[in-house]
């Protein structure tokens, strides 16, 4: 939940939210938990979700189980 909570925080420093999310890659410790991925992304992101790719890391940074980045398209505002 709390990557989710931080890409959100980003998405809304640029102007946007999670739904404006149009591509994840998601980095999990362990493939199996992808189904508990996409339990937790359906709390934060409406359908239809965006694309998303998925590869199993065998370690992160301070321990984490999950990193996930995105690319998130808004409208430009003049």
């Amino acid at each position: 939940e709390q990557t989710f909570h931080n890409l959100a925080a980003v998405a809304l420093a640029a102007g946007g939210s999670l739904d404006d999310c149009v591509k994840l890659n998601i980095y999990p410790t362990d493939l199996g938990q992808f189904q508990a991925v996409n339990d937790v992304m359906a709390d934060f992101v409406k359908e239809p979700y965006p694309a998303r790719a998925a590869a199993e890391v065998s370690a992160l940074p301070k321990g984490a189980q999950i990193e996930i980045d995105g690319v998130m398209v808004t409208s430009t505002k003049q």
